[in-house]
């Protein structure tokens, strides 16, 4: 079973870079999920699904895969472009403001 080695991507919820410099290992689905006929449950009998694996860096994920024999894909992170807005919503509060602000 092939295993990926990727750094999360920060979720639509979030603003900050929280939980996204950590490299996680985790397994690739091997079977498609079925639902219980008697109760409508998503599950599977994959048990590597479960799995999840946290690292430091990318060298330390590639050790483990390595050591344990796991063969693994190794995906790069798309770097966030820095946005600079030259009128944000921090202007609105700038103390050397010409214009009253209000709404």
């Amino acid at each position: 079973m092939l295993a990926r080695i990727y750094q999360p991507a920060r979720n639509a919820m979030q603003s900050g870079q929280a939980r996204t410099r950590d490299w996680v290992l985790d397994y690739a689905p091997e079977d498609a999920k079925a639902i219980d006929p008697l109760m409508g449950w998503t599950g599977s009998g994959d048990m590597k699904g479960q799995l999840r694996l946290s690292f430091p860096d990318r060298e330390a994920a590639v050790a483990y895969a390595r050591k344990h024999g796991i063969p693994f894909q190794v995906f790069d992170p798309k770097r966030r472009a820095f946005v600079l807005r030259q009128n944000g919503y921090g202007d609105n509060f700038a103390s050397q403001r010409r214009v009253p602000w209000s709404h």
